[in-house]
């Protein structure tokens, strides 16, 4: 509910619209840490409610299903990543060290501090339904148009010519890749998250070498 509305509204309507928030953040909070640590297929709503200190039917009346609170956290991390990775981008002097700030950022700031919901992100929403493949694959087509969108304004910037008209897509989707590939490696693998650090600065170095390589 946007704030203007809430001015309009009575104090005790408004600390019931603050306590509905805050139900579903609980609920969505305990929710993660069980997909993340034991599985979504073996969390059960009940184990879920019980997690979050709520009664199964809050449970059930803020959320449909296990389908349901999978898809709002798969939509709340991704716009998490894209907030975090946009601004970076954008306070950089320009597309090359955006590139490398945005890079680094998600690996150190995002991967290393949320683990959980790298986990979520490219683990536990595989293969669960024909809705969350739906969300999966907006979401991909999200990312991939915002690297894109960063090759293109490297391109601009340094005057590049590239090889054909699809190498900014394909440059975007290999980036992709790279990272979703890194996470498994280095944190959904095995716990690594201290090298983060020095694989960031090596995989954005690899990804920028890459970019110059393909120019004309």
């Amino acid at each position: 509910m946007e704030e203007r509305d809430k001015n309009h509204l009575s104090r005790a309507a408004q600390r019931r619209i603050r306590e509905k928030e805050e139900r579903r953040g609980l609920i969505l909070k305990a929710a993660m840490g069980l997909f993340a640590s034991e599985g979504y297929n073996h969390a059960s709503m009940e184990r879920i409610a019980d997690e979050a200190e709520v009664s199964t039917g809050t449970l059930y009346f803020n959320f449909r299903n296990k389908e349901d609170i999978l898809v709002h956290l798969m939509d709340e991390i991704a716009y998490e990543i894209r907030s975090l990775v946009g601004a970076e981008f954008r306070m950089a002097e320009n597309p090359h060290e955006g590139i490398r700030r945005s890079g680094i950022a998600f690996m150190t700031e995002f991967c290393r501090r949320h683990p959980e919901k790298i986990a979520i992100l490219y683990r536990e929403s595989v293969g669960k339904s024909n809705l969350v493949e739906s969300h999966r694959e907006k979401m991909h087509k999200q990312l991939i148009a915002d690297l894109q969108s960063a090759v293109e304004l490297l391109r601009d910037a340094k005057g590049y010519r590239f090889r054909s008209g699809l190498t900014p897509e394909i440059i975007a989707t290999c980036i992709g890749g790279m990272y979703e590939r890194i996470a498994y490696q280095f944190i959904i693998w095995q716990d690594r998250s201290g090298d983060l650090q020095e694989v960031s600065r090596e995989l954005v170095d690899f990804i920028l070498g890459g970019i110059d390589a393909l120019r004309i």
